[in-house]
């Protein structure tokens, strides 16, 4: 197709056309910042114990029915037993009183067989109150989490071939209108079944929109936008819809009437349609000529500077890309090895904090909005960091940041919360930073005919880390130290793996697979002299 960059320059690097886009674009990652970690507020599970039925029982059997145990040296009543109901009534019945007449600790236990009490002091109503997702079914809840994240798994490996064939745009949108249908489906739930299984409609559509925006914002926008929206922009935008979620939960306390709530803000995007434009790169791809270059005169226009007679040359329609072709060449192949073991890991870390917040001693609301307003600095720097910096430092160096903080979170003492909420805090922090340098990272290395498929790839790889994530989190049942320990050693060695990517600063997005097989690997030829610290002169180093 040629150089798009050079035949579109005329268009210049900024201007009304280029923000227009930018901030229509940009809202649509607003939905998916609420829409897709309400399982933080939906599936936390409040205080509570065995529920007493309405049996003849005296005020002190009562009280001591269930029995206190210690958890973190705090004593706190028994969430998942209590004393035989039949002796406790037979005991009460005699006038026998607890813990003077009745050594407690003799007593046979028994699970909650009438069920739980919960409190009511933050939730009014979640799945866990709903559905008694505690004790023996506490497993269902990270359950429920990870139905999303195979959710994003199966969009991720769809939306890059539905994008690359039917459109970037139309995509976008049909996405938008599945995903506002799943959450209302959701919220309707009749069982703990039907709400996983919508939960992973829920979380395929909300990927297909993330990736085809995404891509689709990289292909309209100029190079200076370009990364301007790839960081400051769709991640920016992300973080307020993350911010704004804990507010409207605050407010709505039941999860039916939350879900149904934030399902209808799709509404608001349907006028986007008719000033959204498709990506003319896509179209010079399917041999769209035409119809790219009136997306292209248009842009002159409101930019006020003039078309030249002919933008693109006829080219025919081109080659149809597919999976396999990332594989066929072996410079492509390690390439997206090791994008995929950097977004797994990643994802890891970052859903697993995120996902955390509601486990954080203090309010889980005023938790989430610190965990979001978190990622407002980390974007605003990557964004000034990456018109200056190298991707391959940036992201090792904060990927190193990140696990670095994790691993020293085990030595805190008990008494010290604050200290670990804010060292979870800046872990958050690298994280996030890793997160909105990879995704621009990612897009720049591979070609035009191939990002969506990449993109969709690395995704897919995501989103195994993300349904690891919820499991991970639940290591913590177990010791609470162990979450932080996977997630801080997986972050470091994938910082490692990270080196040995191609360089993209400065670098023009690259068209074609042959433009893309032009980044090689410094093990093409030739051993790097780790004594001197130099490659040999045959040996070619990975930039683009």
């Amino acid at each position: 197709m040629g150089d798009y960059d050079e035949n579109t320059a005329f268009l210049g690097q900024t201007g009304p056309y280029f923000w227009t886009t930018f901030f229509l674009l940009n809202t649509v990652f607003v939905s998916t910042g609420f829409n897709g970690l309400y399982i933080v507020f939906v599936g936390a599970a409040p205080k509570h114990h065995c529920l007493i039925p309405d049996v003849n029982l005296t005020e002190q059997w009562r009280n001591a029915i269930v029995p206190f145990m210690v958890v973190d040296g705090e004593e706190v009543r028994s969430q998942c037993s209590r004393y035989r109901l039949d002796v406790v009534r037979n005991l009460s019945a005699e006038g026998f009183i607890p813990g003077k007449d009745v050594n407690l600790t003799n007593l046979e236990q028994e699970r909650c067989l009438d069920g739980w009490n919960y409190s009511k002091e933050i939730y009014q109503s979640n799945i866990v109150t709903e559905w008694d997702l505690v004790c023996d079914n506490q497993w269902k809840v990270p359950f429920a989490s990870s139905t999303l994240f195979v959710g994003y798994l199966v969009g991720s490996l769809i939306s890059g071939q539905l994008s690359d064939r039917f459109g970037r745009k139309k995509v976008v949108f049909i996405s938008l209108g599945a995903q506002c249908v799943s959450v209302l489906l959701q919220s309707f739930s009749h069982s703990w079944r039907m709400f996983c299984v919508m939960f992973l409609f829920v979380g395929a559509s909300q990927i297909s929109i993330y990736i085809s925006a995404f891509v689709l914002g990289t292909e309209l926008l100029s190079k200076t936008m370009r990364v301007l929206f790839t960081t400051l922009g769709a991640f920016l935008f992300y973080c307020i819809g993350y911010m704004t979620l804990p507010w409207i939960a605050y407010a709505i306390r039941d999860w039916r009437t939350l879900l149904a709530v934030l399902s209808t803000t799709a509404v608001v995007y349907i006028p986007l349609w008719w000033f959204i434009p498709e990506s003319p790169r896509w179209l010079i791809t399917q041999g769209r000529v035409e119809e790219a270059e009136a997306i292209i005169r248009d842009a002159a226009r409101k930019n006020k500077v003039e078309a030249p007679p002919v933008i693109f040359k006829e080219t025919g329609v081109s080659k149809k890309f597919t999976m396999l072709d990332v594989l066929k060449s072996k410079n492509i192949r390690c390439i997206t090895l090791m994008c995929l073991i950097l977004w797994m890991a990643i994802n890891i870390g970052y859903f697993g904090l995120s996902l955390n917040t509601s486990n954080l001693s203090g309010n889980p609301f005023m938790n989430c909005f610190l965990s979001a307003i978190t990622e407002v600095p980390a974007y605003i720097v990557s964004t000034w960091l990456l018109k200056k910096c190298p991707r391959r430092v940036l992201l090792s160096s904060f990927l190193v940041i990140g696990g670095g903080v994790l691993l020293l979170i085990q030595f805190i003492p008990r008494t010290l919360q604050y200290v670990a909420v804010a060292l979870e805090m800046t872990g958050k922090f690298g994280f996030t930073m890793a997160f909105s340098i990879v995704y621009i990272y990612t897009a720049e290395i591979y070609p035009t005919v191939l990002r969506n498929i990449g993109m969709g790839l690395c995704s897919s790889a995501a989103r195994i880390g993300s349904i690891t994530a919820p499991y991970v989190i639940y290591l913590g049942t177990y010791n609470k130290v162990l979450p932080y320990v996977v997630m801080g050693s997986l972050t470091i060695a994938s910082s490692v793996v990270n080196v040995f990517l191609p360089e993209s600063l400065n670098k023009a997005l690259p068209e074609t697979v042959e433009q893309m097989q032009e980044c090689q690997g410094y093990f093409k030829s030739g051993k790097y002299n780790s004594k001197h610290g130099v490659w040999p002169k045959n040996a070619i180093p990975m930039n683009c």
